[in-house]
């Protein structure tokens, strides 16, 4: 076995980096369309849609600044959170999800765009 260079090593270290800023640029562009209702800022005031800043973890329908339909108001009352997982699930059929809700968005049907949107909500949105 050869042992890694300088020049391997950081060859190495460029692509991860790379790749991490290609896929935070991927997730940025996919919020493009969002930022037309949507914030990752706390006090963005009032928008057509609530605020995504600290999203993971809040309830469903749990920005006391907005105005849900029933349907996020009844998930919000059965308890049902915010997560990963069901970001990611809610970005891939919205309507599906929610059958009703106000916003008409109809979803990412691409696993890799939707998990670059997924993780830069959920860091930019901190």
């Amino acid at each position: 076995m050869k042992p890694v260079t300088g020049g391997t090593a950081l060859v190495v270290f460029c692509v991860v980096v790379s790749g991490a800023i290609a896929e935070e640029v991927s997730g940025r562009e996919a919020f493009v369309p969002c930022r037309a209702c949507h914030s990752l800022e706390r006090n963005a005031g009032v928008m057509a849609g609530p605020s995504l800043s600290g999203l993971i973890g809040r309830a469903v329908g749990g920005d006391p600044q907005f105005q849900y339909s029933p349907v996020l108001r009844k998930a919000k009352d059965a308890g049902q959170v915010w997560t990963i997982r069901r970001l990611e699930e809610f970005l891939a059929d919205p309507e599906g999800m929610f059958p009703g809700m106000w916003m008409s968005y109809p979803g990412i049907r691409d696993a890799n765009e939707r998990a670059a949107l997924t993780q830069y909500i959920v860091s930019a949105g901190d």
